[in-house]
């Protein structure tokens, strides 16, 4: 199963009731394709770039879970029919903490080449030119 990062926007002018009833809703349709919730963060009003829908603040939620291709759209097939979601993303996170984590060590960096003192940076000889 892979990780996703899920962000949506609701309307502003809907009740923070509504918000944690919609939550509610798509935990069980994670739940309900075999996914599983890791977190959920309610990051509050903010404003938008731009006009969405007509409106100028939304309502943002980050979700992360686990789960399949299913799971996904599913859970974005639950965020277009519903009325107050003007906005959604998801992205899968799991590829980008693969990135992320720090490198095995090379075992040994390989030796440099020993400089020879009488060539020029041009690759002339210096004693052929005196």
């Amino acid at each position: 199963m892979a990780k996703y990062e899920l962000i949506f926007i609701t309307r502003a002018d809907i009740p923070e009731e509504e918000v944690d009833k919609l939550i509610t809703q798509v935990d069980a349709a994670v739940a309900g394709t075999n996914g599983k919730t890791e977190k959920v963060e309610k990051m509050g009003r903010r404003r938008l770039a731009y006009r969405v829908h007509r409106q100028r603040e939304g309502f943002y939620v980050l979700y992360t879970f686990e789960g399949t291709g299913d799971t996904v759209r599913e859970f974005e097939r639950r965020l277009k029919v519903s009325e107050p979601v003007i906005k959604y993303q998801t992205v899968r996170i799991d590829e980008r903490l693969k990135r992320t984590a720090p490198a095995k060590p090379a075992a040994k960096p390989p030796a440099e080449p020993a400089s020879n003192p009488e060539l020029k940076p041009g690759g002339e000889e210096a004693a052929a030119q005196s």
